[in-house]
């Protein structure tokens, strides 16, 4: 039987064009989502991707039907919408937040929407940048806040709130914690980054101000945070964070003179259906809330 889940997987493949990052978008792990796909190619009797040496590409058969499958997604949506109607004293507003945002930050912001909203039951996901600003265009989300740059494709959005940064450091090649560094300075490993398709425009923003401040030692990308934290750890790399707790033995946290690479966020909805839940006057305040978090 065909089901919300096969369709979301196919969907989530086909924007990531990554298993891994497609199984993070969905909330599950690889597994599991490679089997869904199995399952999906064998209900459609096609197979919808040609998985290549480091990429995924759709085959004819899934580039014909991804359209089918989105509108039958957002079919599935509305009628969530609509079953959540009938219950007034519990409209649902579903939040998303990209990676970067740090845990304090994004638990501000989700409170923030439970104030302002009285009534309201949040739920919160978390999903690289290009794909929330997919999903609050199809309706699947009513709010996120986004790495900027970004292209938005009509969504309204707040103002840009700049993070503060801080470089993790190996203590091997910067012994004194706490000293504020000159980036050009830092040249001795390379800059974890995660993968530009998560935020292409935000990502090349970082990837343009990094070269301009620091022409050689490079990058290395990472999945996340975490694996940025243990190569440095591990005296492998530097990592570039807004998270004022991330921290591990052997590694120095130091600002950055002029903080040269600030993270860019910003709130976004929808501009032609914004849910009834999320009126225009509560934006200031949670954009507030973002940037005193």
């Amino acid at each position: 039987m065909l089901t919300e889940r096969h369709l979301q997987i196919f969907v989530a493949i086909a924007d990531e064009r990554h298993f891994g990052d497609a199984a993070r978008v969905v909330g599950i792990t690889q597994p599991p989502l490679s089997q869904g796909l199995r399952r999906l190619e064998a209900l459609v009797g096609a197979k919808l991707f040609e998985r290549g040496p480091g990429q995924v590409e759709l085959t004819p058969a899934g580039a014909a039907l991804l359209p089918f499958a989105r509108r039958a997604l957002n079919s599935f949506d509305e009628f969530h919408q609509a079953a959540s109607a009938q219950d007034p004293e519990a409209p649902e507003l579903r939040l998303g937040l990209t990676p970067e945002v740090p845990a304090a930050v994004g638990a501000a912001v989700a409170a923030a929407c439970t104030e302002a909203l009285r009534s309201t039951r949040v739920s919160v996901v978390t999903a690289p940048t290009s794909s929330l600003v997919a999903a609050v265009a199809s309706g699947r989300l009513g709010l996120a806040a986004v790495l900027h740059p970004a292209v938005l494709d009509g969504l309204q959005a707040g103002p840009v709130t700049l993070l503060p940064t801080w470089a993790l450091v190996p203590t091997s090649l910067v012994p004194d914690n706490g000293e504020a560094l000159q980036l050009g300075k830092l040249n001795g490993l390379p800059v974890a980054v995660r993968p530009r398709a998560e935020a292409p425009a935000a990502r090349d923003l970082f990837l343009d101000t990094l070269a301009l401040h620091r022409p050689t030692g490079g990058t290395v990308v990472v999945t996340d945070e975490r694996a940025g934290l243990a190569m440095a750890a591990a005296g492998q790399a530097i990592l570039v964070t807004p998270d004022p707790h991330l921290e591990a033995a052997g590694v120095g946290r130091h600002r950055l003179v002029d903080d040269p690479l600030p993270v860019r966020l910003r709130l976004v909805w929808p501009q032609s259906r914004t849910p009834s839940a999320l009126p225009a006057e509560v934006i200031p305040h949670l954009t507030k809330a973002l940037a005193a978090s």
